[in-house]
């Protein structure tokens, strides 16, 4: 049954020519008659009512159809590529693969963490983390590129996405410094803040708001040096005492063993919340299941 009526062979002659620049060289590539590569284009273009390439001298230029046409031949063929290498893995069949999408605000020590469940079970995990954006995770969930997302946000009601969120806790939020940083400014604090060196997430982080509010009403006006869309270099950073920085209480011994940093005070009221976001309502993943019922269990 015919499903589309796009050739992806065809696709794929048209994707080599795009990188070679010429019908010539992408024959040589293949190993193919040049006018068998030039017939399989014709029949594509004729398929989708539309011309890929317009010649410049020698060499052919992509059309503005054939620039979106490639960009999607790019993400295909990637793809394809990254399907061999998984189904090549020796591994394949002894152990359960666990891809996950890591915001790049969300702390990595709670991540760690929270991944910690996934590798107590009893079989074999192969663990695969990635760091991007929260907008560009979802959408890589979306397409079952990631079996799960860990965040410091829930998705937003109203999106097209059929992704889904699951609370997984929320930490209370305190200022760590190092010890000089944490003697000067942890005496009358919160009054002692006016002033004191601040690093803080983004305004595009979720809790950045939260902390804005917390000093606002307090009427506290502390000096920001810094702002970070990486919570793993505001980190970096606060142990390199440019500043103080927040961090969920529920890390205070990791952060005092891994950045040296002491606790300065609690911001009182002020939350982090993580989520697991996965691509159905019902977790089928046996890795985020076990996530999920360590967490609520």
């Amino acid at each position: 049954m015919k499903l589309t009526g796009l050739n992806y062979r065809h696709l794929y002659f048209f994707w080599v020519v795009a990188k070679e620049g010429s019908i010539t060289q992408a024959a040589e590539r293949l190993g193919l008659a040049i006018q068998t590569i030039s017939t399989q284009l014709g029949l594509l273009e004729q398929s989708i009512g539309k011309s890929l390439f317009a010649p410049q001298g020698r060499r052919l230029v992509l059309t503005e159809a054939g620039r979106i046409a490639l960009r999607y031949a790019d993400q295909i063929f990637l793809l394809g590529e990254q399907m061999q290498d998984a189904l090549a893995d020796s591994e394949i069949g002894r152990t359960m693969r666990l891809t996950v999408g890591l915001s790049d605000s969300l702390p990595k020590l709670i991540a760690s963490r929270v991944l910690q469940a996934a590798l107590q079970l009893p079989e074999k995990i192969k663990l695969v983390c990635y760091e991007d954006r929260f907008e560009t995770l979802l959408g890589d969930l979306s397409v079952h590129k990631l079996d799960v997302v860990l965040a410091d946000r829930p998705v937003q009601s109203g999106t097209t996405l059929r992704v889904f969120s699951h609370l997984l806790g929320e930490s209370d939020i305190m200022l760590f410094g190092l010890p000089p940083l944490a003697k000067k400014f942890g005496p009358g604090f919160p009054d002692s803040l006016n002033g004191a060196p601040l690093l803080l997430p983004t305004r595009n982080n979720a809790i950045r708001g939260r902390i804005d509010h917390w000093f606002e009403t307090h009427n506290l006006r502390p000096d920001v040096v810094g702002e970070f869309d990486d919570n793993a270099l505001l980190n970096t950073f606060g142990r390199n005492g440019m500043g103080l920085f927040p961090a969920p209480s529920a890390l205070i011994k990791d952060v005092e063993a891994q950045f040296g940093a002491m606790p300065v005070g609690e911001l009182q009221n002020v939350h982090e919340q993580f989520y697991a976001i996965s691509n159905e309502r019902k977790i089928k993943h046996p890795a985020v299941d076990a996530i999920l019922s360590a967490i609520h269990g």
